[in-house]
């Protein structure tokens, strides 16, 4: 009942946001939306009714966890957008905003919204079917949100990610028809049925199906070489949209390779499925490293750090173990800081209006130094320096390397991470020192006038760190309860 709730709340929201005149009264549907999916989100740890297609749509211990951090995300940017909005629509019209149906502000308002809408219900979705329309949805939902600001390259950008993730979304459909061919149809798709049916399946098509739904997946999540759409979708889009995609969208799209690897281990197939996960893993992070050394882009350069962290939580998934619990561990410091870097990238263009890192100087020396500050906390968070939740998830993703004697595979991390590492730490460190950049254009924005352009990243820098230094025993017993279902 409470997936279902989630889900419909979101959507008709975005519906009506379509034909919202009023600019004051569609920002605060848009907050009112994201108070109500937190608050039910939270409710629903305690308070799970069953109702309307429960058997189809509801919440597990794991979708738990995606679903909360979707839903803080989501909240976070939307308070960040209340302002980012209306710097824009004074920016390019001149006035309050545009009061037309289907403005550029309402169809952004109403598609990220239903793009909310979407997400919960890859989350929610018990049938495997449904959950690849959910994936397959987000895309259409997201894509106009790319196009925001109406340029060429923007324009390019938003073609790039509609093509690559429905290519690899049509291989994930193939995947989903080669699964009901391995269990013949006899579990409707159903998470449960298969898992209980999992003895039975014929094992050749259920690796082929596994082979599509990674590919189809993996695509949609940013893995190398798989990733070419995430560069370009992450720096031409809004911040704020930046922020869902990276901490949000990814994550559903791992959710739905979390899905088959389920039923594979069910199955007896973990170690096929696991070699394929360390291999992959690697190569995203030994990509992500080379790419960032020489990146000229600062959002693009957080793009590709979200590839090194894609890569990281497959690679835990792969070594299994302890390092499972490490991914989930990864995925949640990532989600936070990379969000909360997003937003203040957000800030910095506003600024500077450029993205070009050599453009950029001087952040700690003149009115930015409150956005100065957090750029370097969230490179120290993002980097994995203690305490942070990205230094516990990779601290157990290494120590469960060695334990399993791989040191090969040990080596190869760390070196990559070494190198990111200091890609990252010149770039930050440029920005952030030397003497100021003459601006001649005027500057919309204004840090001490945007509490939540500032605050909002804070406290998700401030609950990354938090993580870092205690896990609280629910979301300990909940990770436990994953891991142990996959057999480790």
């Amino acid at each position: 009942m409470n997936a279902i709730l989630l889900i419909t709340a979101s959507f008709l929201s975005g519906i009506i946001s379509f034909y919202l005149r009023n600019d004051i009264l569609r920002r605060g549907l848009l907050i009112a939306c994201a108070c109500f999916h937190l608050g039910l989100s939270c409710v629903s740890w305690f308070w799970r009714p069953q109702g309307f297609l429960s058997e189809w749509f509801a919440f597990d211990t794991m979708s738990m966890i995606f679903l909360t951090i979707t839903s803080m995300l989501f909240f976070g940017a939307s308070l960040y957008g209340i302002q980012y909005l209306a710097d824009e629509g004074r920016r390019n019209q001149g006035t309050v905003g545009d009061k037309r149906f289907f403005s550029r502000e309402a169809v952004f308002s109403g598609c990220l919204l239903i793009f909310l809408s979407m997400m919960t219900m890859v989350i929610a979705s018990q049938q495997l079917a449904l959950l690849w329309v959910g994936v397959e949805a987000t895309t259409l939902a997201s894509a106009p949100l790319i196009y925001f600001h109406r340029t060429r390259r923007s324009l390019e950008a938003m073609w790039k990610y509609l093509l690559i993730c429905s290519v690899g979304i049509a291989i994930a459909l193939l995947g989903i028809l080669f699964l009901a061919v391995a269990d013949n149809n006899k579990s409707g798709m159903l998470l449960s049925g298969l898992l209980t049916n999992a003895a039975a399946l014929n094992v050749t098509w259920l690796k082929a199906a596994f082979l599509l739904l990674f590919v189809g997946y993996g695509t949609k999540m940013g893995l190398a070489p798989l990733h070419t759409w995430l560069p370009d979708a992450h720096s031409e889009a809004p911040s704020l949209v930046s922020a869902l995609l990276s901490g949000a969208l990814l994550n559903c799209a791992f959710l739905g390779i979390i899905r088959i690897y389920q039923i594979c281990v069910a199955a007896g197939l973990r170690d096929f499925c696991q070699e394929i996960f360390v291999f992959f893993g690697l190569l995203s992070v030994a990509l992500a490293a080379v790419f960032i050394l020489r990146q000229r882009d600062y959002k693009r350069m957080l793009a590709y750090s979200s590839v090194e962290h894609m890569g990281i939580m497959t690679l835990g998934l792969g070594l299994g173990g302890w390092a499972v619990f490490g991914s989930f561990v990864n995925m949640l410091g990532h989600s936070l800081t990379k969000a909360g870097l997003f937003f203040v990238a957000g800030n910095i263009l506003s600024y500077f209006k450029t993205k070009n890192i050599s453009d950029v100087r001087g952040l700690l020396n003149q009115g930015t130094r409150q956005t100065g500050i957090l750029w370097i906390a969230g490179f120290l968070l993002i980097t994995g320096m203690p305490p942070s939740a990205i230094f516990l998830g990779k601290f157990m993703i290494l120590k469960e390397m060695i334990s399993q004697g791989r040191y090969w595979i040990a080596v190869l991390f760390l070196g990559a991470l070494a190198l990111i590492f200091m890609g990252m730490a010149r770039i930050f460190i440029s920005m952030t020192q030397g003497h100021p950049v003459e601006m001649t254009e005027k500057r919309i924005y204004r840090e001490d006038n945007s509490f939540f352009r500032w605050a909002i990243p804070m406290l998700f820098f401030v609950l990354a760190v938090s993580l870092g230094v205690y896990l609280p025993k629910w979301l300990v017993a909940s990770v436990e309860v994953i891991v142990k279902g996959f057999g480790v």
